[in-house]
């Protein structure tokens, strides 16, 4: 398939058939890494990682084994930070 390069607003950019698409299962709004190797173009379609819950943030941020942990307040009361001395007039 041949294409021109076009002017797109300050950028430049080409455009791809639906059908070209379709058979690589890229549809529009989806997310591509492009990547340039030996003077060649590569277009990937990237699939986004699956939003976590709430608990799978906190046990990333804290590194619980969550086996015994059925909710997220458990997870927060398992672990004690020291935020360090006083620095100012804070009464604890």
């Amino acid at each position: 398939m041949t294409t021109a390069i076009v002017k797109w607003g300050n950028s430049q950019g080409i455009r791809l058939p639906k059908a070209f698409l379709q058979n690589i299962n890229i549809s529009e709004n989806d997310t591509v890494d492009v990547l340039v190797e030996n003077e060649a173009i590569i277009i990937k379609k990237t699939y986004a990682p699956k939003h976590k819950t709430t608990k799978e943030r906190l046990v990333n941020f804290y590194g619980i084994n969550t086996q015994n942990v059925e909710r997220v307040d458990d997870i927060e009361n398992q672990v004690e930070i020291d935020w360090g001395k006083p620095v100012g007039k804070e009464i604890w």
